[in-house]
């Protein structure tokens, strides 16, 4: 009989806490064995999720014992949260995987700047940066996991293989993003309001946004060489989804059909990369699931070349790749518990 793991989320009542309940109730190969939320503590989740009222769990407060008797645990918190709670459970032997910010920066003084000071900089040192295709060989013998944010999957997993290959400059890319409202979370702000969003469209955080550093961070990686890119996001009247939009220019001589086959050889075997030649996907089609599309194309025959990637901001772009490096972290088959079948409607 295959082995069913104990899990533990802290964080539980957030839109990323709520997607990773929705992955691990159907997972065959886990139980739940505890929901830590200060906040609601002691609440039956269907209080907060009517939904699962046919789950009968409940919500607890933080318990250290219950959290180091799980094999993994979900941080889906605010950051500066399991920078102060995941030393612990490590120490313990618990795998942790967490969401937040709080691991994905190695420079302290950058994690400063954008966040707050780092109160256990030597965890931060070991811990892994959980973006699955790039990284899957250091995820499975990894205790922590530092998942990635949203916006730079959906720039990373088409990028990354050109720059590692050489095929575009490593100045002057500009990358668009678009998101649904759901990536700001469910804090309260007049910015997230219906009212707002409804029939609008905007750019925010111009003059720097946290993922910035993290897309720096990790493209340097792949070009060998430190990497400055312009991110803008914008906001969508819609719940979920990003599209990036990236420009960048070709090396001399580099073809469209060039591309594809550095895509293609990168991502052949991979269940949650699609690669499309024909036309630039939409949000609707990954929507539910944990699967990146991209493609590119270079317009006018000139030397730009426009690459359109879309995700799932609250499955590939959080809780979903958080259950496929859970997967692979506990030896079981990565595709477990994340369907493919969009929500299309």
């Amino acid at each position: 009989m295959s082995k069913n793991f104990l899990i533990g989320i802290v964080g539980g009542t957030g839109y990323t806490g709520l997607e990773l309940l929705r992955l691990l109730l159907l997972h065959p190969q886990v139980k739940i064995h505890t929901i830590a939320s200060r906040s609601q503590a002691g609440q039956p989740i269907s209080d907060i999720f009517p939904g699962l009222e046919n789950y009968p769990l409940f919500f607890e407060d933080v318990n250290l014992k219950k959290l180091t008797a799980c094999d993994l645990v979900f941080y889906a918190t605010p950051h500066e949260v399991a920078m102060g709670q995941a030393g612990e459970l490590v120490k313990a032997g618990v795998k942790v995987v967490d969401l937040s910010a709080d691991f994905r920066l190695k420079n302290t003084t950058v994690f400063e700047h954008w966040y707050c000071q780092h109160s256990d900089p030597e965890l931060l040192q070991k811990a892994v940066y959980g973006l699955t295709e790039l990284n899957r060989e250091a995820i499975k013998t990894a205790q922590l996991i530092a998942n990635p944010g949203c916006y730079p999957t959906s720039i990373q997993l088409p990028l990354a293989p050109l720059l590692y290959e050489g095929l575009i400059e490593t100045k002057g890319i500009f990358i668009d993003s678009k998101s649904g409202v759901s990536g700001a979370g469910k804090s309260l702000s007049v910015g997230n309001l219906y009212t707002e969003n409804d029939e609008n469209f905007r750019a925010y955080g111009v003059a720097g946004h946290r993922h910035l550093p993290e897309i720096e961070q990790e493209l340097s990686h792949f070009a060998d060489e430190a990497i400055q890119v312009t991110f803008v996001p914008h906001l969508l009247p819609m719940t979920r989804g990003i599209e990036s939009t990236i420009y960048c220019q070709l090396k001399e001589g580099i073809k469209l059909t060039d591309i594809y086959q550095v895509w293609q050889k990168k991502y052949a075997q991979e269940d949650f990369i699609s690669i499309r030649e024909n036309t630039p996907p939409a949000t609707k089609e990954v929507r539910g699931t944990n699967r990146c599309a991209f493609s590119a194309v270079i317009p006018q025959q000139r030397n730009t070349l426009v690459i359109s990637s879309v995700i799932d901001n609250l499955v590939k772009g959080a809780s979903g790749q958080a259950v496929q490096n859970m997967n692979i972290m506990l030896g079981l088959d990565e595709t477990l518990g994340l369907g493919q079948i969009p929500l299309l409607a």
